[in-house]
């Protein structure tokens, strides 16, 4: 088993909806391989994927790879995955799986000036989202969640609207329903109900957020660039 570091926090026929998308995710990333694969729910939300078979290793591996992976222990210095819990002035609180929550400071974000608050806001941050961080006595966000963040104000394009609670498929219907289809780019996977908006040049984030915000019950966040 392997439990990969995204949550599935929604119930009922959304939840239905969610883990049908996680399966045809799974497929794609293991279905060539001589392996069968059960996906499940735990108490805390992540999701753990059962994998059987004689290639069951290496499909634990590439899940691992391309999700990330929640482990019972942390290791110091190393990088490992949490969701984003909740936060205050002071820093994140991350969700590391297995009871392991870890508090990352703002001056340990590493992401300019303000609060922890105040950066989430400006970067965008909607919960749940997963974050690298290395583990230490002193948490840290890592470099390659610093630098994914970063990148997001400093792209060419018109923006973001990131967005939570809704699979990858329900944000780009719930676009083409409101009518932009031709102001976005494209909708980037941050997690298994965690997306990003990537707004095309001339489209206004706020603007688009107003739009298509009545259609979802989320929380949506823009990232001005």
């Amino acid at each position: 088993m392997v439990v990969i570091a995204t949550k599935c926090y929604v119930s009922g026929d959304a939840q239905e909806r969610a883990l049908d998308s996680l399966d045809s995710l799974v497929r794609n990333d293991i279905g060539e391989l001589d392996v069968e694969w059960d996906i499940g729910v735990r108490d805390d939300d992540f999701v753990s994927v059962t994998v059987t078979g004689d290639d069951a290793t290496i499909a634990r591996n590439l899940l691992a790879d391309e999700w990330g992976e929640v482990t019972p222990h942390l290791s110091e210095g190393e990088t490992h995955v949490g969701t984003l819990e909740s936060w205050d002035d002071d820093g994140f609180v991350l969700d590391a799986g297995y009871g392991n929550e870890v508090r990352v400071s703002t001056d340990e974000l590493g992401l300019g000036t303000g609060t922890a608050t105040q950066i989430r806001d400006r970067f965008g941050i909607v919960q749940h989202v997963p974050l690298q961080f290395v583990y230490g006595e002193t948490p840290r966000l890592a470099d390659e969640a610093r630098n994914r963040l970063f990148n997001w104000t400093r792209e060419e394009t018109g923006g973001r609207v990131n967005v939570n609670s809704s699979t990858r498929g329900e944000v780009r219907a719930t676009v083409n329903r409101a009518g932009h289809a031709e102001d976005i780019v494209t909708v980037e996977r941050l997690g298994l109900l965690e997306q990003s908006i990537v707004c095309a040049e001339g489209t206004d984030p706020p603007g688009l957020l107003a739009s298509i915000g009545s259609y979802l019950p989320a929380e949506l966040k823009c990232v001005i660039s």
